[in-house]
């Protein structure tokens, strides 16, 4: 990347997006200005990347070409008003921002480009989901601004801004169904007999296995699902029981309240 950026609000996302760009090359230190609220938060982000960080949104605002917006949303309002003098339309705004439509970015800044990002939390080990979605003034090639920073830290999708609240529900959310599933497995153990330190082995490593067979085999689900569910076996007893629990129908009424909530929160 060859464009300066400002990280606005630097704490776990924000950091976690500038150390996978440092990592992997995507940009250097002298590229990237970061803006916190607290000058210690400052001097610990300079002292472990070797960025300039500070406390000034309006004067990063004012330098660089790429804004990232990283703040919490009850903090947006108040930034945003803080930058607005100094935004231009030769800029991208990158909006992490939970919840908040390009729209109501658009409204306090004016005609400038925005892109509207979907993540998750693997973004710390750079291995994300993410959706952007442009804005009213935003083209294929402020699109192309961020994929080119988010695609550093995992993989990325484009989709219309009315999908974005299916997004949270599936894989923005998604995260915390598989560890609430790796939760219940690792108990699952420890009542049949296993350590937590071996059941926890044995749940996470069988997810990263599975996860990358799915991934990379181009297999359906299901077409992996039976290659493991032997007629008569031991995955079938199971797979029954889980039917009959309706564990299928729980997923889907979940990420749909997931879904109704995003809306909510994004309407409010």
């Amino acid at each position: 990347m060859e464009a300066s950026l400002a990280i606005l609000g630097t704490g776990r996302l924000g950091e976690a997006l500038l150390d996978g760009l440092l990592r992997s090359g995507g940009a250097t230190p002298a590229q990237v200005r970061c803006v916190v609220r607290r000058a210690s938060r400052a001097a610990e982000l300079t002292a472990r990347h070797g960025v300039r960080a500070d406390t000034d949104a309006k004067a990063a605002a004012a330098e660089a070409d790429v804004l990232v917006l990283a703040v919490k949303p009850q903090n947006l309002r108040a930034l945003l008003e803080d930058i607005a003098p100094k935004v231009t339309a030769r800029q991208t705004v990158i909006s992490f921002v939970a919840g908040v439509p390009t729209r109501v970015i658009e409204e306090l800044l004016g005609e400038v480009p925005v892109v509207r990002v979907m993540s998750n939390t693997p973004v710390q080990v750079d291995e994300a989901m993410s959706a952007i979605s442009a804005g009213r003034y935003a083209g294929s090639e402020h699109l192309g601004v961020a994929e080119a920073i988010l695609s550093r830290v995992g993989r990325v999708v484009h989709l219309g801004e009315e999908h974005l609240d299916a997004v949270t529900a599936l894989s923005g959310s998604g995260p915390a169904y598989f560890f609430l599933l790796a939760e219940a497995m690792i108990d699952a153990g420890i009542l049949l007999g296993l350590s937590r330190d071996i059941a926890t082995e044995l749940i996470i490593q069988t997810m990263v296995g599975s996860a990358k067979m799915l991934r990379d085999s181009g297999r359906h689900p299901v077409e992996l699902r039976e290659a493991v569910t032997s007629p008569g076996g031991t995955t079938i007893a199971a797979v029954r029981v889980l039917e009959e629990e309706r564990v299928r129908a729980a997923f889907l009424n979940a990420i749909e309240a997931a879904r109704d909530r995003a809306t909510e929160l994004a309407g409010g």
